[in-house]
């Protein structure tokens, strides 16, 4: 049975056009083409990558941390209470009115102070600025080098200045070093990605993220799969040209650098309004659903490929949604924060007694010379 689905998966006509069989791109006369058993490669190298970044963040981005000044806020820690806690894990870190007030009478506690701890319990989960900082670092310096590293790959390639060059004698196209890890190196950073994806800050986007992710792997595969690595090629860069901006403005965000943040940020806007919204659709998306069909017939590969395509561009689309949103906040004088993150909640008198007192400890004053009340 095995077998069978074995043999179905990689039918031809699923993979190639009419009249192709993977006989014709079996390695001969030093030409090398893409081979599905490539990829396995990618799951160890994911894997690195973790091991990579957790040795990134505690010997890199925690001392630059330090360095910029990355300061975290003063956090109150909710009172222990087990009626309030047992509530909290097993139904619902937003306890309505009614719920509270039930609360209020089962653990001895006013509705202020029902209110005030799942306050204070839920910003204890929320994670560190510190946490979000090396997060972002992180990124930042993948996207970078990602971004350098494809820029040199395509950027003398004929099909970088003409997009019809990237179907020329498709799909008995050789694969070049350079493409290999290329492509290597951008899969097994997405397989990383969707593995810490758990432990990663969560925002308000995180199925968005999560789709995205699983689309990625997806394309780039197929891609691999398919032989589409000049068109891969092409998408992986142009996604890496804006997303290093961002993850730089949320650096200077929690440095609190708002001025460089913001104009980081407008930079980013505009880039990715630029790559995201037309030249992916108008000049690479024509280029994947037209250019082919001068060559041959569409088959099952050149409407999977096509429907990821869009997948992918739908996604882009809700994240300009939010981009705009934010940008609209900075031209009308407001701080830009990131629409997908979580705010932390407070609570106007508490923050009151912490700038007269000091922090607080369960609500009440900790003594600490040495305090300074921080942004």
């Amino acid at each position: 049975m095995f077998q069978t689905l074995y043999s179905y998966f990689w039918w031809e006509r699923l993979w190639l056009p009419a009249n192709l069989t993977w006989a014709d791109l079996e390695d001969r006369d030093g030409r090398v083409y893409a081979k599905a058993s490539d990829l396995y490669i990618t799951l160890p190298l994911a894997f690195l990558f973790l091991i990579v970044r957790h040795l990134f963040e505690t010997y890199v981005a925690t001392p630059l941390a330090g360095l910029l000044n990355v300061k975290e806020k003063v956090r109150l820690k909710a009172t222990p209470n087990a009626v309030l806690e047992k509530f909290y894990a097993a139904t619902t870190k937003h306890p309505k009115q009614a719920d509270v007030e039930m609360l209020s009478k089962k653990s001895g506690c006013t509705v202020r102070q029902v209110e005030r701890w799942f306050r204070r319990r839920r910003n204890q989960d929320r994670p560190s600025l510190l946490k979000k900082f090396r997060e972002a670092s992180w990124r930042f310096t993948f996207y970078l080098i990602a971004f350098i590293a494809g820029m040199a790959v395509i950027v003398d390639k004929p099909w970088f200045y003409d997009l019809r060059e990237v179907w020329k004698g498709y799909p008995i196209q050789s694969i070049l070093p350079s493409q290999y890890w290329y492509y290597m190196i951008e899969l097994s950073f997405y397989w990383s990605l969707l593995f810490s994806i758990a432990s990663d800050v969560k925002r308000k986007d995180f199925k968005e993220q999560i789709i995205h992710h699983v689309a990625t792997i997806i394309l780039i595969s197929f891609s691999w799969f398919a032989n589409y690595t000049r068109a891969g090629t092409l998408i992986m860069a142009l996604h890496d040209s804006s997303d290093y901006l961002l993850e730089s403005a949320k650096m200077f965000n929690y440095a609190g650098w708002r001025n460089t943040c913001n104009n980081i940020f407008i930079v980013f806007a505009a880039v990715f309004i630029i790559t995201r919204l037309v030249i992916l659709p108008f000049w690479i998306m024509h280029c994947t659903v037209f250019y082919p069909l001068d060559l041959y017939p569409a088959f099952f590969g050149y409407y999977f490929f096509n429907f990821m395509m869009v997948v992918l561009q739908l996604l882009h689309i809700f994240w300009a949604y939010l981009i705009i949103r934010m940008a609209q906040k900075f031209i009308t004088g407001k701080v830009v924060e990131d629409e997908r993150s979580d705010r932390e909640e407070t609570d106007n008198s508490e923050e009151e007694e912490v700038a007269k007192n000091g922090p607080l400890s369960n609500g009440h004053p900790v003594l600490n010379n040495n305090h300074r009340k921080t942004d």
